[in-house]
């Protein structure tokens, strides 16, 4: 929230030096890489936020470049042709992953201001002085210490780092604790999810491919000590037998030494009395072995593999699905628009790029979210432009605004009336009339549109988002399992190949869910996709408590997992997978 707040400073210094318009397209910048601005680490808060700045200034430059070259005559045939092409692009981009999601997101709507929102300065400046806002909070994320942070706990620039690595710990004291339990499957799923979060801490961009530091290699052996806990702990769950409580009480304490930095003390007793409990006692011998004497460590060993590449992902069937009912979106609301008004053309387009966006929700959820949040935030401003407020005010009026942007993230309908009051300041500062209600017109046209394209009978077959998330999360699970089978012994490509399969089935399990939730008419063409996710994350938890056991003669078990995952995939209508055993 105080960044949040911070960010409006381009825009005092504009609006102080006379020349508020400069200060809008900052702001723009700023605010929407708050929007973006998610706990983590500064390592990974710079590809989260920067790309997608970056994306949104070639954006903002091709949209004036477009406003200046289509002339009034051209203006309705060449201007939605361009955009459509552009959310063509963009939005099979987006389907690789949240940061390009982020990225296509914010060139659709960077354009569609540039070409659309009056403003005195040329493109080229108008394109720099949203990367400078965005830049402005980017810098504000790296510099500012994170909330809640102890003193004597190390340097403040691994606080994020720090925390996640702890988190990982903590997930697996509770699926200890929850093992045998009905709230087993929930614990394992939680572990899952740190663990990809801290990976995806560590593993920003960097200058050095190595750590800098004592204290970053520390943390990185810290966490890939790690591994070995979580395959333990899987393990253990899997068999269903809870482990005596006291087992839980050694990743707490490493937690704790994560936070601290320090070592992390005397461990339980160990209970040796099965293979899960074994691995689990040697696993933490090793971490607190790791805890005391922390190695120098190349961060790539524990990068995620990437085997299928983003250009593929992106031309894929998924990618082209979203991709054409994007360009579709933007063309129809662009053409809409154009024929409503001369000028101040922008609004509808751009809020339709938000809405198509599935990252949000269920379609019929983010546009009912969308329609009262924006009728929420134009009555709130309209209450406020009666009040006698000058430049200063509505300067005051986007800084409140910007820090309750992260609070208002948490729901959509709050999340859509901060952005409504908010740009609509800065539209007043930006010279244009109010027009507060013409705008919810707009919107409610823009959820209109959305909504049908989005129900759309458009050529090919619906679901392919899913069906493609589900091929990915199997392959992942075939290697995992080949590898285990093949090379049982290599355990560091191993735990690679299980957080691929482990992350794989969560983006699987993360899109079938967003299907299941949508209308009939939708979420019937991706039915019977949850048994094949349910047949793949058992076939990786068997995979990986075999891996545990260390022995060969569990394949006839993993073999009929393999033909409950076949007679899934069959029963959903998809392509059976070929045998690896």
């Amino acid at each position: 929230m105080l960044r949040g707040a911070l960010a409006s400073a381009p825009l005092l210094v504009a609006v102080l030096a006379e020349r508020p318009g400069a200060g809008v397209p900052a702001a723009l910048g700023a605010m929407l890489a708050g929007i973006n601005d998610r706990p983590g680490s500064r390592r990974s808060s710079v590809s989260r936020l920067g790309a997608p700045a970056l994306a949104g200034a070639a954006g903002m430059l091709s949209g004036s470049c477009l406003a200046d070259v289509a002339g009034p005559g051209r203006s309705l045939v060449l201007v939605p042709l361009v955009f459509g092409v552009l959310g063509l692009v963009a939005g099979a981009v987006s389907s690789t992953g949240p940061v390009a999601s982020a990225c296509g997101t914010q060139v659709l709507v960077a354009a569609v201001i540039g070409a659309g929102m009056p403003l005195p300065e040329p493109g080229p400046v108008r394109s720099a002085l949203f990367l400078a806002g965005a830049g402005w909070l980017l810098l504000l994320r790296s510099v500012l210490p994170s909330p809640g942070r102890r003193r004597g706990t190390g340097p403040y620039r691994l606080d994020g780092e720090r925390e996640a690595v702890a988190a990982v710990y903590e997930a697996v004291a509770r699926l200890l604790a929850a093992t045998g339990g009905p709230g087993a499957g929930a614990a394992r799923t939680a572990l899952s999810g740190a663990l990809d979060r801290a990976q995806d801490a560590l593993n920003g961009p960097r200058l050095r491919r190595r750590a800098s530091s004592s204290a970053e290699r520390r943390l990185h052996a810290r966490f890939a000590a790690a591994f070995p806990l979580a395959e333990a702990a899987t393990a253990l769950a899997w068999a269903g037998v809870p482990p005596p409580p006291r087992v839980a009480d050694g990743p707490r304490r490493m937690a704790r030494a994560v936070r601290a930095d320090g070592a992390c003390g005397a461990l339980p007793a160990p209970a040796r009395t099965g293979a899960g409990l074994r691995a689990l006692d040697e696993a933490l011998l090793g971490a607190a072995a790791l805890f005391d004497r922390p190695p120098g460590m190349p961060l790539e060993a524990h990068r995620t593999p990437r085997h299928v590449p983003a250009a593929r992902r992106a031309l894929g069937a998924a990618g082209r699905e979203y991709g054409l009912r994007v360009a579709v979106c933007c063309v129809a609301s662009t053409l809409v628009s154009q024929w409503l008004h001369h000028a101040h053309w922008y609004w509808l387009p751009a809020t339709a790029v938000f809405l198509v966006k599935p990252d949000l929700g269920p379609l019929l959820s983010r546009v009912l979210c969308r329609a009262a949040g924006t009728v929420a935030g134009a009555a709130v401003f309209a209450v406020l432009c009666l009040l006698p407020a000058g430049q200063a005010g509505w300067v005051g009026l986007i800084a409140l605004c910007g820090a309750l942007l992260p609070v208002a993230t948490r729901h959509f309908a709050v999340q859509t009336a901060v952005v409504t009051v908010l740009v609509l300041g800065l539209v007043r500062l930006a010279g244009e009339p109010p027009a507060t209600w013409a705008r919810v017109v707009e919107s409610l046209l823009a959820c209109a549109t959305v909504l049908l394209v989005g129900h759309l009978p458009l050529p090919g077959r619906r679901g392919h988002t899913v069906r493609a998330a589900l091929d990915t999360a199997v392959a992942a699970a075939q290697r995992y399992l080949g590898h285990v089978l093949d090379v049982p012994g290599d355990q560091a490509a191993r735990g690679a190949l299980r957080r691929d399969a482990y992350r794989s089935l969560a983006a699987a399990r993360a899109a079938i869910d967003l299907s299941a939730a949508e209308l009939p008419a939708v979420a019937r063409h991706t039915a019977g996709s949850e048994g094949v996710a349910r047949a793949v994350e058992r076939l990786v938890d068997t995979t990986t408590a075999c891996a545990v056991q260390l022995v060969h003669r569990p394949a006839p078990l993993l073999a009929a997992r393999l033909s409950e995952l076949d007679r899934a995939r069959t029963a959903a209508g998809a392509a059976a997978p070929a045998s690896v055993v």
